[in-house]
């Protein structure tokens, strides 16, 4: 028994031993076993983004991305109704799980790679439930004020409450976990879990608006759109996008950033800084160069700012550091709501609101440097310019005592050639201009009351001497919030100052020859520079100085004063129904001057009884008013899968303007410069003056519909009245109609990652335009003011009434996508086709109506083409605040006219004299159907016989003729290019940021007139292209491009001779700047920026043309200082 117990013993233990042995390593291995399961499931981290995705769909794509196995039920999954929407940045896996299977009936667990997905075991009934209440307030995460009507539901049930007026809310629940919703229309979607015991964090809810970011948003300046859910074509620009491209003006950034938005280059007037630019947006709506007299472009598109209609000389004086955003609208569904006045597109500026906190002051500072660009002129020199004189046949005489005559005459300007005369006139009136601008900023407040001025100076130096143009402005902004209203009120003065130079225009010093000087051998300067005369015994002809006219004290300046006073008020009157009332009164005063003394060389032929009017002064002043009330309704609910918001708008406006002028002669002492010292009117002038007023009125209704942020809908109806059409025809209906679909929301696309927006959009539509004089359908009267008939003084009919005469219409089709792809690259295409009807254009009458036209409704034109943007960033590191990227776009339109009245097709006739020939020696505008307004005409051409020197045509017969005939004329050109857009990239690294954008045009024609008035008709008694020196025909035998220079000028008439291919390259803005906020400044200032910016630095082209004939072109770079205290 011993030996049986002793061997039992040791069994025992070696059982015991053995146990130990195994068991610790299979604890171990099961320890492990489960760690690495929890391991795995923390280590893996998720990154995806669900939107409105199902849980099935959501555990698909987390196992996609995680490369993770699922096990479940597919039926039983299917069945959860859970939807949902959520970002996932480096999420660990587990966490990830557990967010997305709350609130459903379903747990899961993890076994080594693999993720089972059970139903969760049923819960013991509880015998006895506590009811726990759930009291607290919803507020703006900015204003922090309360929001009336948010949605507090249970996740996964119908269970739920809303906020009161006050955003205070009372939610019975038992003691359990939950997950509670909270949604309202334009705020983020807020889910809070409820655990039974954290019932504090409950009290003060925020909800973080999703509307303030532009690029979320299309703002109409009626009502705000969700940009996803939008169908119109429009296009959005920050303030940081609009500083970017250039500091000088809101209009020059336009320009650069979008190709549909044109400034029509003026060729006469260059860079004058007190020139307003010609402005359209996908081409021409109206005809040009009839005989209508316009008050403003008719092809100008609406300016909208704050909600109220401006003018284009307000944007362009507006200080940018005040602007928040701009939005183009372009397509019938986006600008419709405007109706009678969106024809040409509508430009809507939102300025920047004040924002709570403690006073902050932002100041910016500009120094300007502009300079002249003359590279566009190739003038002789002084050698040059004497012998194209002499080839030309001006110093031979029809005798020989007129030959010596003229050869002492030429001697002596040899004389001075040859003593090293040779004045480049035109430096003469030029410098490089030194502008300056500085806005200064103040805002704060807190919740309740909040305000925000600004103040700014801007002086705008033009590269011609004397001339600029200053604008001091300013702004006050308040706000008042008191629970659901919110008041704002918006005063604005301007202070402008415009003057022109008093050197004249560019085009006097551009012709005055080189052999002449400026000053006399004392220095000063001379009024008459040279003479000449074919013979001893005839009057010569003298040449004056312009340089002399600029010492005389001459005033030509303009000035306005301006005060706007916008007032807001806004109600949200229930949950899903605001109310926005607005007021606003515009007052301007402007005047003009333009005072020559009678020592202007411009009377220096004034002699005998005309020497004492001498001299001469002419004023204007004017007041413009406007007054606009409207308001708006805007409805939003959002109920499953459907959103709508819905707008109703009533509007009236009323436009009136009034001016005086007068012009006096007679001031025979410069020093004299007041009005008072005239000796008499202008002859046969009397007092000036006109007034106009416009009334309108409209109701806008306007709806957004969406289904499940997939299918999408706007529509939007107008009806205006106005006092400018006839009386049959005073209101007018224009509605559009678009349409949309979310691909990327579709579920055959959810799975593609590499999307992240396809939007297809369509729209029509009806606009009208109205840029035309108020009383064009009026029948208007004039006093006879000169005659009277037994003490009654009669009247006299002005203009023939048209009762008939109704609203320009312009149907606009749309058709477009917009593409976001995950590597950061974006793409917007548009297709546009626009017909304008019911064109207003002059009619002619019998001259037996006492007549020769009235306004009547006669054509129709169309625009069609597309706008395409790319953006790409090609590379991102957000560690070093570094990106690049590269941006492009292109656009194209053409212009054709559809249809035209035989009145019409007369206006072609009035452009030529009695003879047949043309007015003028440039290609004028004629209207055929099937034809560009912008089309070159001119007659076909041969070259120049070398034997003769004369040009060959061909006639419209396909005949070889050396007549030049109006009735040859064809299409020989198209000025508009086929396609024209800009590219360029934006980089940034570590606070250094670099800009840079080039323009491009290809494929028009250009009328080179250049040839023509510099080269072949010139007259050589002025100064010319060097081109006549070396190009010209002499004699028989020369083949040359340009025919025979004469001492008498020729007359070149339209030829396809002079129309060029035009292509051009420009470097339009470069913008270097670099932003402290990487160095350690906060103990100064709050941010710190300087700026380098570079317009128009250079230029290529086919064509060599003098460019800026009565003002050059300028290229401009400025420095800039942005500080925030």
């Amino acid at each position: 028994m011993k030996e049986d117990r002793s061997f039992s013993r040791n069994r025992t233990v070696l059982r015991d031993k053995l146990r130990k042995k195994i068991v610790l390593p299979l604890f171990l291995l099961q320890m492990l076993c489960s760690f690495t399961q929890v391991s795995y499931a923390q280590e893996v981290q998720l990154n995806l983004k669900l939107e409105n995705s199902t849980l099935l769909d959501a555990l698909k794509k987390i196992g996609t991305a995680t490369g993770t196995e699922f096990f479940y039920n597919a039926g039983q999954i299917g069945t959860s109704d859970k939807r949902i929407t959520r970002e996932f940045r480096n999420t660990p896996l587990r966490s990830a799980l557990e967010y997305v299977l709350n609130g459903t009936p379903f747990t899961f667990k993890i076994e080594d790679k693999t993720i089972i997905i059970t139903q969760r075991p049923a819960e013991p009934q509880k015998t006895e439930m506590k009811i726990i209440e759930l009291k607290g307030i919803v507020v703006d995460s900015h204003t922090k004020e309360p929001l009336p009507g948010v949605t507090v539901m249970i996740e996964g049930t119908t269970q739920g409450t809303a906020t009161d007026v006050n955003g205070q809310f009372t939610f019975p629940l038992g003691p359990a976990e939950y997950n509670i919703i909270f949604s309202y229309i334009g705020y983020e979607r807020l889910v809070k879990k409820f655990n039974g015991n954290n019932v504090s964090d409950f009290q003060k809810i925020t909800l973080v608006p999703v509307i303030e970011e532009m690029d979320e948003v299309v703002v109409t300046g009626i009502f705000t759109r969700k940009k996803e859910s939008f169908t119109g074509s429009s296009t959005t620009f920050k303030a940081e996008e609009l500083k970017a491209v250039g500091a000088s003006n809101l209009v020059q950034s336009l320009r650069t950033l979008d190709p549909s938005f044109k400034i029509v280059e003026n060729n006469q007037f260059g860079s004058d800084p007190n020139r307003m630019p010609d402005i359209e947006i996908r081409g021409k709506s109206s005809v040009m160069g009839l005989k209508e007299e316009y008050g403003t472009d008719p092809n100008q598109p609406l300016f909208i700012l704050d909600g109220f209609e401006t003018t284009l000389e307000t944007i362009m004086d507006l200080n940018m550091n005040r602007v928040a955003s701009v939005t183009l609208l372009k397509d019938a569904a986006a600008k419709a709501i405007y109706g009678s006045r969106a024809a040409n597109g509508v430009v809507v500026i939102e300025t920047i609101q004040p924002e709570k906190g403690k006073l902050k002051v932002s100041y910016t500072g500009d120094l300007t440097v502009t300079a002249p660009d003359l590279t566009s002129y190739d003038l002789c020199d002084a050698t040059e310019k004497l012998e194209v004189e002499r080839t030309a046949g001006r110093y031979n005489g029809h005798f020989p005592v007129d030959d010596q005559w003229l050869a002492e005459e030429y001697n002596v300007l040899k004389k001075e050639v040859e003593r090293g005369v040779n004045t480049y006139w035109l430096a003469k009136p030029l410098h490089t201009g030194f502008g300056h601008k500085h806005s200064l900023y103040l805002e704060g407040g807190d919740d309740y009351l909040r305000y925000g001025v600004d103040l700014s100076y801007n002086k705008v130096a033009g590269v011609m001497k004397g001339s600029d143009r200053e604008t001091v402005s300013g702004a006050i902004t308040l706000s008042y919030r008191y629970k659901s209203l919110l008041f704002r009120n918006v005063l604005s003065t301007t202070f402008n100052r415009a003057d022109d130079s008093p050197y004249g225009s560019f085009s006097e010093y551009t012709k005055l020859n080189p052999y002449w000087t400026s000053e006399d051998e004392n220095g000063n300067v001379k009024q008459v520079l040279g003479s000449y005369s074919q013979r001893e015994w005839q009057e010569a002809t003298k040449y004056y100085n312009p340089l002399y006219n600029a010492m005389l004290g001459t005033k030509n300046f303009a000035k306005y004063t301006e005060v706007t006073d916008n007032f807001y008020v806004e109600w949200q009157m229930y949950k899903d129904l605001k109310f926005i009332g607005r007021f606003g009164y515009t007052q301007k005063q402007d005047s003009r001057e333009d005072f020559y003394p009678g020592s202007h060389t411009r009377f220096a032929e004034w002699t005998g009884d005309r020497y004492f009017q001498r001299g001469s002064y002419y004023m204007k002043d004017g007041v413009t008013k406007t007054l606009k009330v409207d308001a708006t309704l805007n409805y939003s609910k959002q109920w499953d899968k459907h959103l709508l918001f819905a707008n109703l708008n009533w509007n009236m406006q009323q436009n009136s303007y009034e001016w005086h002028s007068m012009e006096a002669w007679g001031f025979l002492n410069n020093k004299v410069d007041h009005v008072a010292f005239a000796k008499q009117y202008a002859e046969n002038g009397r007092p000036g003056g006109d007034e106009e007023t416009t009334r309108e009125v409209g109701v806008v209704g306007a709806v957004n519909y969406s289904y499940d942020n997939r299918y999408l809908a706007d529509l939007s109806y107008r009806l205006s009245g106005s006092s400018i059409y006839g009386s049959d025809n005073r209101w007018g209906g224009f509605w559009s109609a678009g349409v949309g679909w979310n691909l990327h929301h579709e579920a055959f696309l959810k799975e593609a990652e590499w999307l992240r927006q396809f939007k297809l959009r369509a729209s029509v539509g009806y606009t009208g335009s109205q840029n035309f004089n108020p009383y064009q359908a009026m029948a208007t009267y004039k006093y006879f003011t000169d005659a009277e008939y037994d003490n009654i003084v009669g009247a006299y009919l002005m203009g023939m009434a048209n009762d008939k005469l109704k609203w320009q219409q312009t149907r606009d089709v749309n058709v477009g996508f917009d593409v976001q792809l995950l590597k950061g690259m974006t793409v917007r295409f548009d297709y546009y086709v626009s017909n304008t009807d019911n064109l207003l254009v002059d009619f002619d009458l019998s001259g037996s109506t006492g007549f020769n036209t009235f306004k009547e409704n006669l054509g129709e034109v169309q625009n069609r083409g597309f706008d395409a943007t790319i953006n790409w960033r090609v590379y991102e590191n957000t560690k070093n605040d570094a990106y690049v990227t590269l941006f492009g776009s292109v656009s194209s339109n053409k212009n054709e006219i559809k249809k035209i009245s035989d009145a019409l097709s007369k206006s072609n006739d009035e452009q030529i004299d009695d003879e047949g020939n043309p007015l003028s020696t440039k290609p004028y505008t004629r209207f055929e159907e099937g034809q560009s307004t912008s089309a070159i005409w001119a007659v076909r051409s041969l070259g120049i016989d070398p034997a003769s020197g004369e040009e060959m045509f061909i006639d419209r017969n396909g005949y070889r003729t050396y007549v030049w005939n109006v009735n040859d004329q064809v299409v020989c050109g198209e000025a508009n290019p086929k396609f024209q857009g800009n590219f360029g990239f934006n980089a940034e690294w570590r606070g250094l940021a670099v800009n840079c954008s080039f323009a491009y045009k290809a494929g028009g024609e250009y009328y080179n007139q250049t040839l023509v008035d510099r080269v072949e008709n010139v007259d050589v008694q002025w100064n010319v292209d060097r081109r006549v020196f070396t190009g010209t025909w002499k004699e028989p035998g020369d083949r040359t491009f340009f025919k025979r220079v004469e001492s008498i000028p020729t007359q070149t008439y339209p030829t396809s001779r002079f129309v060029e291919k035009s292509n051009e390259l420009s470097l339009s803005s470069l913008n270097v700047s670099y932003d402290f906020k990487r160095l350690n400044v906060k103990r100064y200032v709050e941010r710190l920026k300087i700026a380098f910016y570079m317009t128009d630095v250079f230029r290529v082209s086919t064509v060599k043309a003098e460019r800026g004939l009565e003002y050059p072109f300028a290229r401009t770079c400025s420095f800039s200082l942005q500080a925030t205290f």
